[in-house]
């Protein structure tokens, strides 16, 4: 037995956890758990400006390593509050962020004192689950339960209060759990009959799909997938934001379904006769959940390790509960011969001819000797200059939309994404995050300029903690999808759309930063290879054309189209 402070036994359950890297901004209310900290010293702790993007970042590190991000609030009330918007962003993306606030003392509760809020209430809607810790006893046990509870699929935050009085006194402690002894080290299987029944729809198809989505990508499932893609000749569609679940350089890797992905991949799941959903919803940004984006005559197969994300959009013909990679080996020994071979082949070939056609095209058709810089031009520039290894966090807002498909994404997992909370505000702190949990990869995020505005201050912590991201910085002076929409659906009644800001990379260098100025499309690669190569973190800020705006949810103004 070991006598402990509760902020004692919080940091020795981190430890237990095996926890690397800890995201947090201090507060009067943690101090125990903080001067613990101190003496941790297997534990990184990174300072942050604001819990928001402190979230982020433990987003961010989650989703790269696959491990749990940790992040603290050091203060109760404005500093919880503050967590509120990255949980929401990690519960949309499934990330299993362990968030640990700072609370109340238990004598103070409902007496209107300084700070005070229902911290239990306001994180239950963005959490799996939350906890208010009302014993120094029981802290060991509540943070077994929270790391348990958010890697366990699917995945997802979690929320730890913990009240002052509970982090300020002592108890006796017997020895820490290892999770090992306390965690799940197995996923399901397919059901025999189940897989047995998709093998032989499968074996039967003519146009047979592939959607591959998070099941595969946050598993990196993609050889298990690519197998049953090549015993079946079939192309390979991933959902949007999950474009690297495949490697790009795959010839049967089709890109990004749906509204906001390209040509070949949204045909493909038009026309497509038979569907194997493999780790994905078919939810809102790959479908907008009406069957103008998939064959409605289609026979789906739907793999899902959430029971109930099972048929939950569309009816499927065989439903399997199952962790994808799994299924997919399953599948894969199941199949045998294919009965539509011929037709099957005709079908891939037909498709590799017009992948090969679309990307020759998007490379013909980028606008690279016009200016202003157009959207267009720069992601052709990008495709170009990027390493392999990058790493790619995007925000939210017209041109990382537009952005999305535009890239190439090589070695699984490398894009990141606010997926389906549309989150502005969220790359660069992502970034951060995600150069933390993968030092060895290049890592770069792309921003509007109101997104990073939002969140500038972080410069200061990647400069003090070393972090070398590079932050391309899409300049358009506006709020561009609002913007968009206020052009095509309002008569251009501009109203709240322009944003002013500072020179980002004379911002950048104040903060101690590298900083490149881009005005034409001749200056893209040059720039962006010396911020990979110039040892700090860098921001490249590059003008574009206010004008290359587009309107994404058209579906949402239909009542306003002329």
């Amino acid at each position: 037995m070991k006598k402990l402070s509760g902020g004692q036994a919080a940091i020795a359950s981190l430890q237990a956890e095996k926890v690397g890297h800890v995201f947090g901004l201090i507060g009067s209310a943690t101090m125990e758990m903080f001067d613990a900290l101190y003496d941790a010293t297997d534990i990184n702790f990174i300072g942050v400006h604001d819990e928001r993007t402190g979230t982020h970042m433990a987003d961010g590190y989650a989703r790269a390593t696959g491990n749990a991000g940790v992040i603290i609030a050091g203060q109760n009330g404005p500093g919880a509050t503050n967590l509120v918007t990255g949980l929401g962003q990690a519960a949309a993306a499934y990330s299993p962020v362990v968030s640990i606030a700072g609370a109340l003392s238990t004598a103070h509760v409902y007496r209107d004192a300084f700070q005070e809020v229902d911290q239990q209430a306001l994180f239950q809607p963005v959490t799996k689950k939350t906890w208010t810790v009302t014993q120094t006893e029981r802290v060991p046990e509540m943070f077994r339960e929270a790391f348990r509870v958010a890697m366990t699929p699917r995945r997802g935050p979690v929320q730890i209060n913990l009240p002052r009085d509970v982090l300020s006194a002592q108890a006796e402690f017997p020895e820490f759990q290892k999770p090992e002894n306390y965690r799940s080290q197995t996923v399901p299987a397919g059901a025999a009959d189940a897989i047995n029944q998709a093998a032989a729809l499968l074996r039967g198809a003519e146009r047979p799909v592939i959607v591959a989505g998070g099941g595969i990508k946050n598993t990196g499932g993609h050889e298990a997938a690519l197998a049953l893609a090549e015993a079946l000749n079939a192309p390979i569609i991933t959902a949007p934001g999950h474009g690297d679940a495949i490697p790009f350089g795959h010839p049967l890797n089709a890109g990004q379904m749906g509204p906001r992905g390209n040509v070949v991949a949204s045909r493909l799941a038009k026309e497509a006769d038979v569907i194997l959903a493999l780790g994905t919803r078919l939810g809102f940004n790959s479908t907008f959940y009406t069957y103008d984006n998939i064959n409605k005559d289609a026979a789906i197969i739907q793999v899902e390790l959430e029971p109930t994300a099972i048929g939950r959009f569309f009816p499927v013909a065989i439903g399997i509960w199952a962790d994808a990679p799994t299924a997919a080996q399953q599948l894969r020994d199941a199949v045998g011969k294919m009965d539509n071979r011929a037709q099957v082949d005709a079908w891939t070939e037909s498709y590799t001819l017009e992948r090969t056609a679309y990307l020759e095209k998007r490379d013909a058709d980028a606008a690279t000797d016009v200016h202003p810089i157009q959207p267009s031009g720069l992601f052709k520039e990008l495709r170009d200059v990027l390493p392999k290894d990058a790493a790619i966090t995007m925000d939210a807002g017209t041109l990382c939309l537009q952005a999305t498909d535009a890239l190439n994404y090589w070695q699984p997992p490398c894009l990141f994404t606010p997926l389906d909370f549309g989150l502005v505000g969220f790359s660069f702190a992502c970034g951060l995050g995600v150069k933390l949990g993968r030092p060895d990869r290049t890592v770069v995020s792309l921003m509007g300029d109101g997104g990073f505005g939002m969140t500038i201050s972080e410069l200061s912590t990647a400069v003090d903690h070393g972090i070398n991201t590079v932050t391309v910085v899409m300049n358009n002076q506006c709020w561009g999808a609002e913007k968009a929409y206020q052009r095509d659906f309002f008569g251009e009644r501009y109203i709240g759309a322009d944003v002013s800001s500072p020179p980002f990379d004379k911002a950048a260098e104040l903060y101690g930063a590298a900083g490149f100025r881009v005005e034409r499309i001749s200056e893209v690669g040059e720039a962006v290879s010396a911020a990979i190569a110039c040892g700090k973190p860098a921001v490249v800020d590059v003008a574009v054309d206010p004008a290359a705006l587009y309107s994404f949810r058209r579906d949402s103004f239909t009542h306003r189209a002329k």
